[in-house]
């Protein structure tokens, strides 16, 4: 049952989303609805004192219908064309009766959805003239007048309670762009975080280094320039891309912006070995067996590195760090899980705390993908240890 409820549900939205990207051909399926259910009175024999239905009084039936083809682009215009179309065929004509008035209802549920307030007041004046001007030539029956206002009246309040599902359902709409796009800015702030905060302070720590290194080791001065200006290059490369992908499809932006692909696992060794132009003894092992991983995933990890070894230059006073990539498969051989830990030997939570923007921002990257992660004291409480896990999805 579950099954059929989601597909009956999958079947009625799709439904909605053609309807709403044809409305003229909803419009005309409704006027040939509508011509059918007024088509009964003809077909069915009539008592021998009537007299038969004739095609001119048919022909007059499906005048009046036409004009809701155009419901929507003019829905007082063909108000006014159904009453006097209606008016007609009342007056000139002996026809069949109808048992509903359905050209004038779907006329008013029309006016009620989508008609300014000062339009629907005016159509609404009209028809509650018309009404019992209708009654009035046909039977004189309180009981007619009493049905015909109420049903009018539920057309009415049909049409007004879909315009505000519809006003809802848009009010959500812009309410999940407006959520995607804060957490947009968000993920934006902190990849822009994360290679600022990464390539100044490698700039930092060489450049405070390369005085003393000048004249006591040209050698690793020149080493420490060359990591300054690395990292300077590295930072302005990925700087310009997430810049070009911002500005792609702008007004006057650039013809074709940047599609180099974020980094990922693949960029490590690279950017372990930046981090050592520095000085610090940088270890990287992988446990289990290695995979490819989504490119969306794989940049997480690389900004989860990162970061923390961003955290272990300008916090922590280590003279070496390990990181660590941990595949782990569940016993069934599905797959399970990455593990990634950063620990170094530095002075430890003291230098670190656990409040800043980076470690913030690796909760909320690994949270993004159905992970955690945690910060705190190194193995036997010695250093600093980021740990964060990773689910990894089949394919």
């Amino acid at each position: 049952m579950g099954a059929g409820g989601t597909g009956r549900g999958r079947g009625v939205r799709e439904l909605r989303a053609w309807g709403a990207a044809h409305p003229q051909a909803v419009d005309v399926g409704i006027a040939l609805l509508v011509q059918a259910a007024m088509t009964m009175p003809f077909v069915v024999p009539r008592p021998p004192d009537l007299e038969p239905a004739t095609w001119s009084a048919y022909g007059l039936t499906t005048l009046t219908v036409v004009p809701l083809v155009w419901r929507r682009r003019a829905p007082f215009t063909v108000l006014l064309a159904v009453l006097a179309t209606s008016g007609l065929y009342r007056l000139a004509l002996e026809g069949p009766g109808q048992p509903l008035p359905y050209t004038g209802l779907v006329c008013v549920y029309t006016f009620a959805l989508l008609s300014p307030p000062r339009a629907r007041y005016a159509a609404g004046l009209l028809v509650a003239l018309s009404v019992p001007v209708s009654v009035w030539l046909n039977t004189q029956s309180m009981r007619e007048l009493t049905f015909s206002l109420f049903v009018f009246g539920a057309a009415y309040a049909f049409g007004r309670l879909a315009d505000a599902r519809q006003r809802e359902q848009r009010a959500a709409t812009e309410h999940a762009a407006e959520r995607a796009a804060a957490r947009e800015r968000a993920r934006i702030a902190r990849e822009m975080h994360d290679i600022l905060s990464h390539a100044v302070s490698l700039m930092i720590v060489q450049a405070e280094a390369g005085p003393v290194a000048v004249r006591a080791a040209p050698a690793r001065a020149e080493a420490a320039f060359e990591a300054i200006s690395s990292a300077g290059r590295d930072a302005m490369v990925q700087l310009r891309h997430m810049l070009g992908v911002l500005r792609d499809g702008e007004p006057g932006g650039p013809a074709a912006a940047p599609r180099a692909p974020q980094p990922g696992v693949g960029e490590l060794r690279e950017l372990l070995a930046r981090v050592r132009g520095g000085g610090l003894d940088v270890r990287y092992a992988v446990e289990g067996t290695e995979r490819p991983l989504p490119a969306a995933l794989g940049a997480t990890v690389f900004r989860i590195v990162q970061e923390a070894l961003t955290n272990v230059v300008k916090h922590a006073r280590a003279r070496s760090v390990d990181v660590l990539l941990g595949y782990e498969r569940e016993a069934t051989g599905r797959p399970g899980r990455l593990t990634v830990r950063v620990t170094d030997d530095g002075r430890g939570p003291r230098g670190e705390g656990s409040g800043g923007h980076g470690l913030l921002g690796v909760r909320e990257r690994a949270a993004a993908h159905g992970g955690w992660a945690a910060a705190g004291p190194g193995p036997k409480g010695r250093g600093f240890e980021v740990r964060v896990v990773l689910p990894l999805e089949a394919g």
